[in-house]
């Protein structure tokens, strides 16, 4: 996304609403910081070690959805150290064998951040409903079979580290940055301890260390001067990331990543419903009279579509600014992941 400027406060309203709009940008942020999902992490039955204790092989936990399934493995191995196994196999675990992937064997991808990784796998499911005509399950949590030997290394594309994770952190970083301001001179002018600290800060899910590094680098809500006409948005062209384009494993979906402007080019906020109907017109058709007011419900609203759009969990109504989606839901990689699942028709 080139910029994040939203066209709910204008240039000339200053004072008290420059701390309303900055007060609003920070609550949503947050909450999406603080947002959790539900896993169950089971050991595969097949490669329990021998006198393991079969009954609680089990782990779960809240995880955070900015955090990553590396950072869960310390406190997982602990776990299983304390409970599960003897102390022989306990002396033989090797995080690095270790990979996770669904019931339905879906090889899940340790850079992502675990709340994409929950929504996809609800969309997924959505759409496995939708095709077999069944309902959709609500089950909680998302089950997770975690297998401690043989690591398809050729399909994980990274080490199971939590050093390449922050590897393949910083590099989302780094293209968010160009996306966003046609370079990376933002992230990489930061401090070599500003770099750790914002990695850290993920580590320690510390929110306050986070966006006081982060916000030197992320575009606020409060609006941008205008440069030229008001769709004039900068748009640089760039290699596609190793997701883009392909279509994963089992029942992941494909993977569409455009640059979008905030504006469009006859100045009018760039809305979801805009974006989605001009690159989804199947799934979201064109309507002569686009939903504007901020008072319709999302569910109710996205049930007139045959999709619906799925931001960190949350059903989004069509209306949303762009901007204030970039500005306010993005991951702490800097990315604004849209998930997109099929209404029961």
């Amino acid at each position: 996304m080139a910029g994040y400027a939203t066209t709910r406060h204008h240039p000339g309203q200053g004072g008290a609403k420059d701390r309303l709009t900055d007060y609003h940008t920070t609550l949503f942020r947050r909450l999406t910081w603080e947002g959790t999902v539900p896993l169950e992490i089971r050991v595969d039955s097949k490669e329990l070690p021998a006198n393991s204790n079969r009954g609680l092989e089990c782990y779960y936990v809240q995880a955070p959805r900015v955090s990553y399934l590396p950072l869960l493995t310390p406190e997982i191995r602990r776990y299983l150290m304390d409970v599960v196994f003897d102390e022989t196999a306990a002396s033989n675990l090797k995080e690095e064998d270790w990979w996770f992937e669904t019931e339905e064997g879906t090889l899940l991808k340790w850079h992502w951040p675990i709340g994409l990784i929950y929504d996809n796998h609800t969309i997924s499911a959505s759409v496995r409903a939708a095709a077999s005509h069944r309902p959709t399950s609500q089950s909680l949590p998302l089950r997770i079979i975690l297998h401690l030997v043989s690591p398809p290394t050729e399909k994980l594309m990274l080490a199971p580290s939590q050093e390449a994770c922050k590897q393949a952190f910083m590099g989302q970083l780094k293209e968010a940055d160009f996306i966003r301001w046609g370079n990376t001179k933002r992230i990489t002018g930061l401090r070599k301890a500003e770099q750790d600290g914002i990695w850290e800060s993920i580590k320690e899910h510390n929110f306050d260390e986070y966006w006081r590094i982060a916000s030197k680098v992320t575009p606020s809500a409060t609006p941008a001067p205008s440069v030229g006409s008001p769709g004039n948005v900068s748009m640089h062209v760039r290699p596609p990331s190793i997701d883009a384009g392909g279509v994963p494993e089992k029942d992941n979906g494909p993977f569409m990543q455009e640059l979008v402007p905030p504006l469009l080019e006859d100045g009018n906020p760039h809305t979801l419903y805009h974006f989605l109907s001009t690159h989804l017109p199947l799934l979201f058709p064109p309507r002569s009279n686009p939903p504007v007011s901020s008072r319709v419900n999302p569910i109710t609203q996205a049930s007139a579509e045959l999709a619906y759009a799925l931001v960190q969990g949350v059903v989004t109504p069509p209306e949303a600014e762009i901007a204030w989606l970039g500005a306010c839901l993005t991951g702490a990689d800097g990315w604004l992941n849209i998930c997109i699942g099929l209404n029961r028709t």
